[in-house]
């Protein structure tokens, strides 16, 4: 079962990254008990921490003994809130809350920082700046949809931490055809998910299912963690 647990702190900052000038009150969904691995898991830009995706893959994580905390950016909590949409904050207040949260629950070095789509990549600029224990992105958003000349992998290289991405290879913000042609690090690890697309659902005719694709997830995540 999910925990919600209520955490304010103080101010954090990471050299190299704009300092936290905002003190937060964090919500924070806990999964798993404390032991020596701890994921810290952010969402996509349009949906909730406790969405059915996010719930799948923390709560199947946790099962495997590591630790998955959930938290929500500002405006997914001014969401919840009022119950109106709004559209992701600017990325400096994204990257203040995700130093906020590696600060409560103890520095990058002993944290697997990640996420779906947009919290993945907000972990990626993190971990571009700071080497972390491991990132892991799950559906990382290469370019918007539609725009496959906008890439979004300049930091990437600048990256020297482990990293998982799992990756649907028909997913319309970064498919497997134009993922061969970036120029990444070769340590990054793929996990592509077969047909799926970037919330790893694949068509019927593929002969996969939406569930064997997050236990999968799951299972590459557990296994990446271990190996940190």
């Amino acid at each position: 079962m999910s925990q919600l647990d209520l955490n304010q702190n103080g101010e954090h900052s990471t050299s190299n990254l704009r300092a936290i000038k905002t003190i937060r009150v964090m919500n924070y969904i806990t999964n798993g008990d404390k032991g020596e691995n701890l994921l810290l898991l952010a969402h996509g830009a349009g949906a909730p921490m406790d969405s059915d995706f996010m719930n799948i893959v923390a709560e199947g994580v946790a099962k495997q003994g590591i630790q998955v905390v959930r938290f929500e950016f500002p405006y997914m909590q001014q969401r919840r809130l009022t119950g109106k949409k709004r559209p992701p904050d600017r990325l400096p207040v994204l990257l203040d809350c995700w130093q906020q949260v590696i600060g409560d629950w103890g520095g990058v070095e002993n944290l697997i920082i990640g996420g779906k789509s947009m919290g993945g990549r907000m972990a990626s600029l993190i971990a571009a700046q700071q080497r972390v224990r491991g990132l892991v992105c799950l559906g990382y958003p290469f370019h918007p949809a539609g725009k496959p000349d906008r890439l979004r992998t300049e930091h990437l290289p600048q990256i020297t931490s482990p990293t998982l991405v799992v990756q649907g290879d028909r997913d319309k913000l970064g498919n497997r055809e134009e993922v061969a042609s970036y120029d990444l690090p070769p340590d990054v690890r793929f996990r592509w998910l077969i047909d799926g697309d970037h919330d790893f659902k694949p068509r019927v005719k593929s002969g996969y299912t939406h569930q064997q694709h997050l236990i999968t997830t799951v299972h590459a995540i557990t296994d990446f963690v271990h190996s940190c």
